[in-house]
Formats: C-alpha cells, structure tokens, sequence
C-alpha cells in the first residue's frame, strides 16, 4: 500500500515537470474583463452562499443531509442587514482603492495605514496588525509572529484575491504584490495562504484546468514549508481518491488539523489556520471539477471558516470561466447590489470590476505584454517560489488554562509556568470608550513590554500580553496597571502555555 501510495504522489508532482504555462496568451478586452468580473462575482456569491455556517462546524465537515440555503434576495439582505459579512471582499478593495490613488508602485506603509484607519472591525492577525500600526510597528514587523500571535491565520488568504486579478498570467507579480501587503498583517504558512491564493487567481485567467491551477500556484510556496506539504497531500489523495473528497477531507483532518498559534483556536477544535484552509478550498476546486455550485458547495461543507474558503473557490473558479458562464440561478441575485458600495467604502462591484481592469492593463504593459486594439497581449510567468519562512519553530503549546482573575485597586496579577513562552487573554470594560489602560508586563523580575489596552476594541490587541523565545524553565509574569480609573474592569483571563516540546502525557510529565 506505501508503495502504491508513492507512486500516486510521483505521478501528482511528475505531471507538474513540463511546464504547461504558456509564452504569451492574446485574448480581447472584453474577455479579460469578464475573467476579471467574474473573479469578483465568483467571491461575493460564494461568500454569501458560506455565510450562514461560518464556524458553526469545527473540526467536522457539513454532512449532506444538512441544507446550505440559498435564497431569492440572499445577497441584498446581507447587503443591506449583515454587510460585515462581506469582510474579505472591502479588505480587498481597501488595497484596489490604494493601488487606485497611489499607482502600481505604492509602498506598503501607504497600504498599512489605510488598513489600519479603515473603519470596519477586524479580528485575528488582521486586528493584531492594526494595533502594531498604530503603536508604531509597521510592515513587515506587523505581521511578523513575535508581534503577531495569529501570524499564521487565514486572514491574508481571504483578502488576496485582488493581487491575482490585477495580474492575469503573471502568479510571480501577484507575490510580489502579496509580499508588499501580506506581510502586513501574516508572515510564514500565514502569508503563504495569501501568495498561494493570488496565484490561483493569477493562472486562473491563463489555464482552463482547475488542477492545473492548484499545481502551478503551489510552485510559488517554498516546498520545505507544511503549507506546501499540505496542498501536495491534498493533490495527491485526490488522485488516490477520486471519487470521495470526504476522504481527502479526513485525511487533512488527521495530519493538519492542529493549531498552533491563533490564541483562539490552539487545543481547541477551532482553526482559522491558513494551512487547512486552504486545503478546504482546494479540496473544493479538486472535487467540484469545474461545476459552479458543487466547487462552493465542497468547500462550505468541509466546515470552518466556511464562508471565506468557498469565496476563493467560487472567485479563482469563476476568473477561469468567466462572468458571463456563471449560471445564472446564481449571478442573477448580484444584479441588485452590483451598484451598491460595499460596507465601509465608496465601492460598488462594477466599480470594483473597472478599477481591477485598469490595474490589470498597466500591469501586463509593465511586465512586456500590450494592448494592441480590442485585444490584450499577456505575456505569462512561470511561477517560482517565493522565500521560505516559518512562524512558531520549536514552539507547542502544552497547557491551557484561566487565570480568571482582575487587575486593579493597586493589586497586580501575578501567575506562574514551566515552558519557554505564554499568551494571555483579557478584556476590558468601561463607559469612557476612549480609554485606554497600560500594563506593565514583568516576566522573571524583568519589563518586557506595556501594552495599551483601549476600550474601544477597533483599536485594541485581542490579547492583554504575550511572549515567545524564553528559555526552557519556570518562569514567573507579574502585570502591573499604571494607569487605573475608577469603573474600569480589567479581567485577565485564559492563558496558553507554549514549551520546547509536545505535551508528553498525564500532568506534563515528559
């Protein structure tokens, strides 16, 4: 059976020796547009269709016999009474709107700080990268794991969509743009969940087989990373089973499943971990073979975060084959909306749909295509790897557990581990939404950093304090409140203990 299993694997990975990305592609203006239109249609109807179940199933796929509704006026109802949930779709054109004022070679900080100012809620490493913005740390630090517990999340996968439809056929220019931006809020399996997307998004307009696309796309993630690991065990069980991507789904479950960084979900069945989400969104591509609603009905039922992975797999599915080829039971419920500005922007999907064109045009001059009349020369790129990083090396987490104690009336909260790092949870409750309280963080007798910790939660780090790389020993933290008020409440509360290595059993022992 391992031998079997081998040759499946060199079979998967030979198929991907000749390169099938061809020199040049020519096609019209008006296909380009419908690719490009039907990228962003593809991610708001998928998006919507995934809604309803985001989260609700952890660690568990949605059975078949449980309805995903899909409903006459679902996208303008949610346009109109739940916008937020179209949070991957105005991260996106935050950066399209940049690229618009800015031009093609604006710098990233220019990209952090209208993400950072922007007036939407965020969470995960988009939150954490918003409060080291504002507290002076930019990109890439932000994004880096020692400032950035979720740096290895989902959220630069969900908002990636934008760099592989300015760039049709050029993958190696949409990582370029993904190194840029990425690394504002991910850095390592993270960001390569975003460089991966827009890569897809990218061959997507220039190859017409969706496993093509995932393979080619993966030539741009360093092959020593888990994340490629991952996305070669998903090509290579679809192809030992073709018929059964339940299987595939367990077989993720088993290998990929744990959670290592994101406070939320580590010893939890929660995982927002850009590794498996990925997965989900291939094993929809793989498994829906082309057809609009089993690729976005795949993706939602292999759980998690199920409304963003059948975003990007109905978006990279929906540039391959167009606008127009999305069926219409379908498209048809964008045409309400199509002129309404997402939450939190002045910006409509058709304007969206222009402004991606215009930046798709200027891009492929710049790379040593042209326009020649109603048709678009692009010359192509051979994907290449981008550089190898790796968040959370040689870290496991071991413990999790509640302080569950308040800081305040002059007393701090002292606590205690044996490991080699910690994050800590809290909250913070007040009248005065402007506040903003300073902890002083002691860990073995030594300031190792204040946090500022807002009531206002747009402007807050969702953990009260953490720290990576201490040696391998117990180690004592103490938090102090420099700054107390009056009718504010402090709670200190869930802690993850992370040490050099995995949980040996009963009570730690090794």
């Amino acid at each position: 059976m391992r031998v079997f299993c081998f040759l499946i694997a060199a079979a998967v990975l030979s198929s991907c020796a000749q390169n099938i990305v061809p020199d040049t592609v020519t096609m019209s203006k008006d296909e380009l547009l419908d690719r490009i239109k039907g990228g962003w249609a593809g991610q708001t109807i998928g998006c919507t269709y995934g809604g309803p179940t985001e989260f609700k199933f952890r660690g568990t796929m949605i059975q078949d016999y449980v309805p995903v509704r899909w409903n006459e006026g679902c996208v303008e109802n949610c346009f109109v009474n739940g916008p937020g949930l179209y949070d991957d779709v105005y991260m996106d054109l935050t950066f399209v709107d940049v690229f618009d004022r800015l031009g093609l070679d604006a710098p990233a900080d220019s990209f952090a700080v209208a993400f950072a100012r922007a007036g939407y809620t965020l969470w995960h490493a988009n939150q954490a990268a918003r409060y080291n913005i504002l507290h002076g740390i930019m990109p890439p630090e932000s994004g880096h794991w020692l400032n950035n517990p979720h740096a290895d999340d989902l959220d630069y996968q969900i908002e990636a969509d934008y760099a592989g439809l300015m760039a049709p056929g050029m993958p190696n220019s949409a990582s370029e743009i993904s190194d840029r931006i990425g690394h504002i809020m991910n850095y390592g399996d993270g960001w390569y969940g975003g460089v991966f997307t827009g890569a897809m998004y990218s061959l997507a307009f220039v190859l017409d087989d969706v496993e093509d696309v995932v393979m080619y796309a993966l030539k741009t993630i360093p092959e020593q990373s888990r994340f490629h690991a991952c996305i070669a065990d998903v090509l290579k069980w679809h192809s030992q089973y073709p018929d059964d991507w339940k299987q595939t789904w367990f077989e993720c479950e088993r290998k990929y499943s744990e959670d290592i960084g994101c406070p939320d979900g580590v010893l939890v069945p929660y995982n927002i971990d850009a590794v498996i989400n990925s997965a989900y969104v291939v094993i929809g591509l793989l498994y829906g073979e082309g057809d609009f609603f089993r690729t976005m009905d795949i993706a939602t039922r292999c759980g998690q975060d199920s409304d963003c992975n059948p975003a990007t797999a109905a978006g990279v599915l929906g540039t391959m084959i167009g606008y127009s080829r999305i069926p219409e039971v379908w498209k048809k419920e964008l045409y309400p909306v199509e002129d309404m500005c997402f939450a939190y922007t002045d910006i409509s999907l058709n304007e969206a749909y222009g402004m991606s064109m215009s930046q798709a045009l200027e891009l492929i001059t710049l790379n040593g295509g042209s326009t020649d009349g109603d048709n678009v020369v692009i010359k192509c790129q051979t994907p290449v790897p981008v550089r190898f990083e790796k968040c959370f090396d040689g870290m496991y987490p071991v413990r999790r557990t509640n302080v569950n104690r308040f800081l305040g009336d002059g007393k701090p909260v002292e606590f205690s581990f044996d490991g080699t790092g910690f994050v800590l949870r809290g909250s913070i409750k007040a009248e005065d939404n402007d506040y903003s309280a300073l902890v002083d963080v002691y860990v073995d007798g030594k300031l190792c950093r204040t946090m500022d910790y807002p009531v206002n939660f747009n402007r807050r780090s969702q953990e009260v304090c953490w720290q990576y790389g201490l040696a391998a020993d117990h180690h004592n933290v103490r938090l102090e409140w420099s700054n107390p008020m009056e009718g504010v409440s402090l709670h200190c509360g869930g802690l993850i203990v992370y040490d050099n290595e995995p949980y040996g059993g009963p009570f730690g022992c090794k």
